[in-house]
């Protein structure tokens, strides 16, 4: 133990250090996947967004991010083949791995996925700084999986979520009256989701604890605030029952402008409560072995208050200073958004990433966000896809998780003989 003993707070600081690092990778390029369709359909300027999302990514983040914490602390390394030690380094090399990697990307405006990212290099450090036995490859296939079933999943409920907007609304004789006779009740869905999400997983970390009824109850009750707010909203919007068909497709964007400034604020608490684990997961774990003086390597400690907050703030900090530059990657480049459009888009993947995170599974909001907007885009036919930056975007997806196993192998290398060659 005598690592731990001699240098135990050097190693803390230094891994606080590295997770807020890592956290403001976060911020600064995976941000852009909750607001870069707000912008990209000019529901909200840049400024407008970054604030929205400062927020709620904070929220998120803190309130709701311990789940699938969980998952990339403990799920995916061999806790029993690692000495306290190595754990310690290799979760160190881990974040600084992939906090250099979402450096690069977010500088050159590139969306990459924090997930891949973080997961990469936590196997890259273990099987091989340890061995091969060290990773838990059963564990790390549905985390694979995810990447694929994510988009997926997401592009098949924005596919869903735009058709019936089209059937619905945009497609009739009088789609302003439609629009202000459905969309309360896609407002409803939004604050549902997200309400649920928050009171059965979320809360527990603020020591509240809600049963599944009372937490449904609680979702409903938020739900239809935000429905009556919307119906306010809603209700100062007028439109001429004579005029043309063109004017009442702008006000119906409107009202879809309007109802975006909810998704986005779903969208952003959803990614915190779920991508905060990227950089706080390997924290925890670090923390957890340095403050039982290296006992407590595979024991379920519960996740200080402390490094969620840390998290937290890291996201918001690469959000205010970087964030820009990713949200006009995804927002401008993928397909032609409208609110309508973006709407769907956002809604599906605030669901998804939801979803995920409350069974504590670490899905990529990149992947997510990218199969809800090639799903809109399908909807309206191929040629509305800008298949180009499509192609550059899966590309990065496929070079990310090797390049952070790389980084980590070699930082991995670097602490080991800074450290006295453990």
């Amino acid at each position: 133990m005598s690592l731990i003993a001699d240098y135990g707070l050097v190693l803390l600081l230094l891994a606080c250090l590295f997770g807020f690092f890592m956290a403001w990778g976060v911020g600064a390029n995976d941000v852009a996947n909750a607001m870069g369709t707000s912008v990209g359909s000019r529901a909200l300027t840049i400024k407008q967004a970054i604030l929205i999302a400062m927020v709620f990514e904070f929220c998120g983040a803190y309130l709701a991010g311990g789940q699938v914490t969980e998952t990339i602390k403990s799920g995916i390394v061999d806790a029993s083949v690692i000495s306290p030690e190595l754990m310690v380094l290799g979760m160190m090399s881990a974040l600084l791995a992939a906090g250099t990697w979402l450096l690069v990307a977010s500088t050159r405006g590139w969306p990459v996925s924090t997930t891949h990212s973080i997961v990469g290099a936590v196997i890259g450090f273990a099987a091989f700084g340890v061995s091969m036995d060290a990773v838990h490859w059963s564990k790390v296939g549905p985390i694979v999986a995810s990447w694929v079933v994510s988009p997926v999943l997401s592009g098949v409920v924005a596919f869903g979520v735009f058709v019936s907007v089209q059937k619905l609304i945009i497609d009739t004789d009088k789609p302003f009256l439609n629009a202000k006779r459905y969309v309360p009740l896609y407002m409803f869905l939004t604050g549902f989701m997200v309400t649920i999400m928050t009171v059965t997983k979320g809360l527990k970390h603020v020591g509240l604890h809600l049963s599944g009824g009372e937490g449904f109850l609680l979702a409903s009750g938020v739900g239809v605030l935000v429905m009556l707010l919307g119906i306010a909203l809603l209700s100062r919007i007028k439109v001429d029952v004579e005029a043309d068909k063109a004017f009442h497709f702008a006000s119906v964007e409107k009202v879809f402008a309007v109802l975006m400034i909810f998704t986005a604020c779903a969208m952003a608490f959803a990614h915190g409560s779920n991508d905060v684990a990227n950089a706080v997961g390997p924290l925890a774990a670090i923390v957890g072995v340095i403050q039982s003086g290296g006992e407590a390597i595979g024991a379920k400690a519960a996740l200080p208050s402390w490094v969620l907050l840390l998290g937290a703030v890291g996201i918001v900090v690469g959000l205010a200073t970087y964030g820009y530059k990713v949200i006009a990657t995804i927002g401008k480049e993928i397909t032609e958004l409208t609110p309508s459009r973006g709407f769907a888009a956002e809604l599906a993947t605030a669901t998804t990433v939801v979803g995920a995170s409350a069974v504590g599974l670490p899905v990529s909001t990149t992947h997510t966000l990218v199969g809800a907007v090639l799903g809109v885009g399908i909807a309206r036919g191929i040629g509305a896809l800008n298949l180009g930056v499509i192609g550059k975007i899966f590309m990065s997806w496929i070079i990310t998780l090797p390049v952070g196993a790389v980084l980590a192998i070699l930082f991995f290398t670097v602490l080991r003989a800074v450290f006295g060659g453990v």
